[in-house]
């Protein structure tokens, strides 16, 4: 494991990207999971990582590619490069590597976008109803860090955790909305376990998810409460802001 006081700002960033990509395994993954036990501010890191990320997260069933894709790769990459002289060479090697790969795909993925919406039915781009908005999700006295992402243009929720502690048995995590101008908070639904959550909200919720409200998580039974209001302890708050 690598002494993290050593670490570059850019190589804890990177190190925080991989974390919410799923990525590490092993040494890195043990030195990523101590820092976010202990480091608050590598903890904001993966969170804000985790946000950015959420929204792609889950959106393609896995499936294992056929042979030729892998053949068609190796092709066009080249014959292996020159094993590493040491360990920090080696790791700072495969993250430009990542970071090259995902920089490429997330251009790819844009461009793909935008050429949809201005080809879709002949028109040009439409304006969009409504600024996406982010909530940064935490909570005084626990380990929590848990993202939400609002598209209000599409109706979309996506919740990811960036860390979570996890629920007791035959309990799970409900979030909560809680309008800005204070009232009861509003079950949102239940979280699936170690993956994110994607909702598509109906109208009439839709609309009352403005900036300033609040969102919460909270440890509930199985189903969720009971009471229609939070009765276990809430893990994590954060209000919705425009990013």
């Amino acid at each position: 494991m690598s002494d993290d006081k050593a670490m570059t700002p850019e190589e804890r960033d990177l190190l925080a990207a991989e974390h919410a990509l799923g990525l590490l395994t092993g040494a890195e993954a043990a030195e990523a999971a101590a820092l976010l036990r202990d480091d608050p501010a590598f903890r904001d890191a993966a969170a804000r990582w985790a946000g950015r990320l959420a929204p792609l997260a889950g959106e393609a069933e896995e499936k294992a590619p056929p042979p030729r894709v892998r053949a068609a790769l190796e092709a066009r990459l080249g014959p292996a490069p020159a094993p590493a002289a040491n360990d920090n060479e080696a790791r700072l090697r495969r993250r430009i590597n990542l970071w090259r790969g995902w920089a490429g795909a997330a251009t790819a993925l844009a461009a793909s976008l935008a050429l949809v919406l201005a080809t879709r039915s002949g028109s040009p781009p439409q304006a969009v109803p409504g600024a996406p908005m982010v909530a940064n999700m935490a909570a005084a006295g626990s380990d929590a860090k848990i993202v939400a992402t609002w598209d209000p243009s599409s109706r979309s929720l996506v919740v990811a955790a960036a860390a979570a502690p996890p629920a007791p048995a035959h309990h799970g995590h409900e979030l909560w909305m809680i309008p800005a101008a204070g009232g009861k908070p509003h079950p949102m639904g239940m979280m699936p376990a170690n993956k994110p959550m994607h909702a598509r909200l109906p109208p009439e919720v839709a609309q009352a998810l403005a900036e300033g409200v609040t969102l919460a998580v909270s440890i509930e039974p199985e189903g969720g409460s009971p009471t229609g209001l939070p009765t276990g302890p809430v893990i994590a708050a954060g209000k919705l802001i425009r990013t």
